[in-house]
């Protein structure tokens, strides 16, 4: 019961306010209120309506809203998402653009278990679709798994993405964004050495931690400074009784959600404020940049707590992936048996979370791959979501990854010249 009564408490909280904001915005709306003009009455609606939605979303998975796709013959076609791997802690999906010929290009995007969900990498997605073969890891919430489904760790999760190289087969190239990216060089350095069979073909990693301590940030700051036992006294609680991971021992989302939020508490208060004016004034929408952006910024997922601390502990405190001592069910993985997997890195020059140098640190350790399989970038101007979103990645990183992705293509070279198509969100 440790830690129960805490998560629900937090959880409480969360429905209540809901439940203020709902009863708020229909009080404000009774017809008879309407003869008595107020200008206090609609601040009031448009509070409840803010409110309501806000504390909603943070519990609710977003929709992918990738429904409709316009091919070069000129003609929508639908978009499905299939699981083509069901685990208890997460699927491997397919976007299926139904009656477009199967591109050359498959690619396997790793998204990050990080607090939000893999629908963060939506705008990604959508800017991969109009000529590849997209597939994603989708992370389950960790408070919906069942005590019974057992553990999940780092070194869990690299077996998972090894399963899911294994399906997809050697003709895939795995893109990892952020978090993930040490763990799935580790993947990819087992599959090596058990499986080179199974190897993707090749490997970019974007913004990710394989050395924390080659740059200071902020993160590794604070990983360098709580210790591990702090960190289990007041992050770690357990699911309460509303969800089926009843009893599971997990990092809240909830919390993420509250630090990440005091961070930079004063520009989201000025943001709620001036959305609520906006809908007082009848300016808002439901898919105004305000509601686009913390629709997706408010809902977290829950993380298993073996997978924080492991990671936390492994890969940020102990540097295992950098200093090439990693661990897998009782095997020390090796870097240096990747000999044919072409690896590029991509770093923003202003990502003050995963700052430029901690992730060209994979070359290094790549020991055993020729020097003409590696490639590095360095994106100016771009901050940590700007690599692999926004103008930075569609103008600049993904035409380069593509290009590097062609380039060790072999005999299944996308063809030149065709042009591009585009996503639309029906």
């Amino acid at each position: 019961m440790r830690y129960m009564a805490t998560y629900d408490m937090m959880e409480t909280f969360r429905n209540t306010s809901q439940w203020l904001g709902a009863t708020a915005k229909t009080m404000a709306s009774y017809p008879a209120f309407a003869a008595i003009p107020n200008p206090g009455l609609a601040w009031m609606a448009a509070w409840g309506q803010v409110t309501e939605r806000t504390f909603e979303r943070m519990v609710v998975k977003p929709d992918w809203g990738i429904r409709s796709f316009t091919c070069d013959d000129g003609k929508d076609h639908l978009v499905s998402i299939e699981t083509v791997v069901e685990k208890p802690f997460g699927d491997l999906i397919h976007f299926n653009v139904t009656g477009r010929e199967e591109q050359p290009r498959k690619i396997l995007l790793v998204a990050p278990m990080s607090g939000h969900y893999a629908t963060l990498l939506r705008s990604t997605v959508k800017s991969l679709l109009v000529n590849c073969e997209v597939y994603i890891t989708d992370w389950h919430n960790a408070r919906d798994i069942p005590v019974s489904a057992g553990k999940f760790d780092i070194e869990d999760y690299t077996l998972y993405l090894m399963d899911f190289m294994r399906h997809l087969g050697p003709d895939t190239n795995v893109v990892a964004v952020c978090q993930p990216a040490p763990l799935t060089l580790a993947a990819t350095a087992y599959l090596a050495e058990l499986d080179p069979a199974a190897q993707p073909r090749t490997l970019t990693l974007i913004g990710g931690p394989i050395n924390p301590d080659a740059v200071q940030t902020d993160v590794t700051d604070f990983g360098a400074r709580v210790t591990m036992g702090q960190l289990e006294e007041t992050m770690i609680q357990r699911v309460g009784f509303k969800y089926k991971g009843v009893g599971r021992m997990v990092y809240p989302g909830l919390l993420q959600l509250a630090s990440f939020m005091s961070m930079n508490a004063d520009r989201h208060s000025k943001a709620f404020q001036e959305q609520i004016l906006r809908v007082c004034r009848d300016e808002a929408s439901d898919h105004d940049a305000h509601n686009r952006f913390y629709d997706e910024y408010l809902a977290v997922m829950d993380m298993p707590a073996e997978f924080y601390l492991s990671t936390v502990e492994r890969i940020f405190k102990k540097c295992e992936i950098a200093k090439n001592e990693f661990v897998v069910d009782g095997h020390k993985v090796d870097m240096g048996k990747i000999t044919n997997v072409a690896i590029k890195t991509v770093e923003g020059a202003k990502d003050d979370i995963t700052a430029p140098g901690q992730c060209i640190a994979a070359l290094d350790l790549c020991t055993g791959l020729p020097d003409e399989m590696k490639a590095s970038h360095v994106e100016p101007g771009a901050g940590h979501y700007g690599i692999f979103a926004g103008k930075s990645w569609r103008n600049n990183i993904r035409p380069l990854m593509l290009d590097f992705i062609d380039s060790n293509a072999g005999d299944k070279k996308p063809a030149k010249g065709k042009k591009a198509a585009n996503v639309n969100a029906a």
